[in-house]
């Protein structure tokens, strides 16, 4: 079950030029994803109420001041509001008794910030807007890049949060390897909708840390629906890392990974090499659960143990409290309390 009533990331902002879109699949419905000519974005069902053919294959056009989406099968356009705004096809009779207002299509709530745009997805209108990152200002993301987990959601999440098998899928001489294994103990706490690895000294067997120089402090937050941002502090200079883990579908779950920074080592490496660390990094996480998957089809027990799986029981946990207080109308009560989590790694 699809988590409802919150901001899930769309895309990201380089990814739209005013008068362009793109089509999207989000939980499962197709969503056209905008920026009209005036630089303003907005999301729209990706579905023409007349014949059902996906409005992203047409065109985005501008009539005076406002911007349109141009169905190609016959025309018919939409403001960004969703509400149909023109029938090419009706004659001047028929325009004075056709009341267009009544025909539309859903129109999502959008919000855009430091580089990266929100789509909500619920009935209620948000009460708030999208988490901000910390540290970054109005920065955008300085390198980016995405790929696809061929699972539900799920798996993924708790597929990248697993401390456990870092020395197993990521054994490579610029991160980890096999003997640098240790015994670690960290302290996590309830964050709003979620849990934080507070922060603390990365581990000493994590050789990119130590690039950075001085003394790095990390900290890593997850928090629902599927945002896992870690803050890397060196002094009065920072690096952030914003993973979104995004459900396209039951069987498809999308990961966008940005990483923000002002500390100079960093604008040092070739942004193509960076990229081409991250690709690396996730790619072992996605073939990884794209594996895992041929074992699932068994529909096998699964078990969870201590410590190393805490975190991925607060997900399930952080899941229910989430649904049952949508279902009930009462407020959410986050089921993470403090706790100093050991494991092996």
């Amino acid at each position: 079950m699809y988590l409802n009533e919150l901001w899930y990331f769309g895309a990201l902002s380089q990814q739209l030029q005013p008068g362009k879109h793109l089509h999207l699949e989000l939980l499962g419905q197709p969503i056209l994803l905008g920026r009209g000519f005036d630089g303003q974005v907005f999301a729209l069902r990706d579905i023409c109420p007349h014949r059902g053919i996906l409005l992203s294959s047409g065109k985005l056009v501008q009539n005076k001041d406002a911007t349109e989406v141009e169905c190609p099968y016959h025309g018919w356009r939409f403001g960004t509001g969703g509400k149909c705004v023109a029938i090419p096809s009706l004659t001047k009779e028929q325009q004075k008794t056709k009341d267009l207002s009544k025909i539309s299509t859903k129109n999502f709530a959008v919000h855009e910030q430091q580089g990266l745009i929100w789509i909500y997805q619920g009935e209620k209108l948000p009460d708030q807007l999208p988490d901000r990152l910390d540290f970054v200002g109005d920065a955008t993301p300085k390198v980016h890049t995405k790929t696809v987990f061929n699972c539900y959601v799920d798996h993924a999440v708790i597929g990248l949060m697993d401390p456990a098998h870092i020395a197993f899928i990521h054994r490579q001489w610029w991160w980890r390897t096999e003997k640098s294994m240790h015994e670690k103990a960290k302290k996590f706490g309830p964050v709003e909708r979620g849990f934080s690895m507070l922060p603390h000294v990365p581990s000493s067997n994590s050789f990119l840390y130590k690039l950075l120089g001085a003394r790095p402090e990390t900290e890593i937050r997850f928090q629902l629906p599927g945002i896992r941002v870690e803050y890397v502090r060196i002094g009065k200079k920072y690096v952030v890392g914003f993973t979104a883990v995004t459900p396209v579908n039951d069987q498809q779950t999308q990961i966008t990974i940005a990483l923000y920074w002002d500390h100079p080592v960093m604008s040092l490496v070739p942004n193509t090499l960076l990229r081409k660390a991250v690709d690396t990094f996730v790619g072992q996480d996605r073939d990884a659960v794209n594996a895992q998957q041929k074992g699932l089809a068994y529909d096998p027990k699964l078990m969870l143990i201590h410590d190393a799986d805490v975190q991925a029981k607060w997900y399930f946990a952080l899941k229910k409290a989430w649904n049952t207080a949508q279902e009930n109308n009462t407020p959410f009560q986050n089921p993470v309390r403090a706790k100093t989590l050991k494991w092996r790694s």
